[in-house]
Parts: C-alpha cells; sequence; structure tokens
C-alpha cells in the first residue's frame, strides 16, 4: 500500500497540505467556498516544528492499529485497501475519544458537534491517484509512494552525494 511519507528537509512549514486536505473534506471541495460553510472543514493533516524542522504529521494507517484495537464499537476499522478509518463501517463512532488517546501520533482529532473521531480516510483519492495534501505541497515534502521505493530512492540520493563529497576530499 502506498503511504504519505515526508522529506522533512523540504518542509517550509507552508501548510499548504492542512488547507488542501480541510478543503477536500470539506461540502464545496472548494477553498472559498469552504470558508462559508456553516460546517467548518476539519484537516486531517498537521504541520508541527520539531527542533530546526517543520514536520507534516498524518495517519500512518498502522498495521497493527492502536486505534482500531480501542475503539469500543468497533467503528474504526481497516479497508480491504489497507486504510484505517472509522468512515463506512461495522458501527457508529460515539466520539469515546479512546482512539484519540492511544494514537501514538496525535494525529486523530475530534469533532465535537456531530461527536467523531477524525483522521485522514485518504477519501481524497477518490478521484485522484494522489492525496490532496501531496498535490498540494510545492517544495515536494509529502511524497505519495511505496515504503520500500521511497527507501531506496532516498538511499540513492545519499550515495550520489557521498559520492560527491569523495571525489572533492581526494583533490
Amino acid at each position: 500500500m502506498k503511504e504519505v511519507l515526508v522529506n522533512a528537509e523540504r518542509c517550509l512549514g507552508c501548510r499548504s497540505c492542512e488547507l488542501a486536505c480541510a478543503v477536500a473534506h470539506s461540502d464545496s471541495k472548494n477553498l472559498l467556498s469552504a470558508l462559508g460553510e456553516e460546517k467548518k472543514p476539519l484537516k486531517r493533516i498537521f504541520v508541527h516544528q520539531a527542533r530546526d524542522k517543520k514536520i507534516p504529521l498524518s495517519c500512518r494507517h498502522c498495521e497493527e492499529a492502536p486505534c482500531v484495537d480501542a475503539c469500543i464499537t468497533g467503528a474504526m476499522h481497516r479497508t480491504p485497501e489497507g486504510v484505517v478509518t472509522n468512515v463506512g463501517g461495522p458501527a457508529e463512532c460515539t466520539g469515546c475519544w479512546m482512539c484519540v488517546m492511544v494514537c501514538p501520533y496525535g494525529v486523530i482529532r475530534s469533532d465535537k458537534e456531530r461527536r467523531l473521531a477524525v483522521k485522514c480516510d485518504r477519501a481524497c483519492l477518490d478521484e485522484v491517484e494522489e492525496p490532496e495534501c501531496v498535490r498540494a505541497c510545492p517544495t515536494g515534502a509529502l511524497v505519495f509512494a511505496e515504503v520500500d521505493d521511497y527507501s531506496r530512492d532516498r538511499r540513492q540520493r545519499f550515495l550520489v552525494c557521498l559520492a560527491r563529497s569523495m571525489d572533492t576530499s581526494s583533490v
């Protein structure tokens, strides 16, 4: 399964990903219209400062998801595609917030009006092959890729840099 992965060196903290996510989950799917909607759209990705880096965080859709195990009603579940969600599941979310308490990344939030846990549900993939947060990132800090492919590309970039530094140090 493809994941939203982060190249933290590229993130500027512009929060374009947060805005795109909120708009993608709005009723209108339009920025200007979303601003005026009665029910404000909620983002499902969060950009935070970690020392000198800005780092976007969203649901990791964990293989062994603590939120699924902690969900008292069974609303939080894994889809056949591997997405961890509480949308369209076998039960209704009651807003007990157990999933919020056990999420190791802190990326599940509450919609208090609807008493519903809100997290990345990859619903923005319905029309496109890439999540809206990734498409909106102007620096390419967010990548939608298979983990092994991303890892291979990172190794390759590291080796190119290492080879360049070795070439200049031998002169």
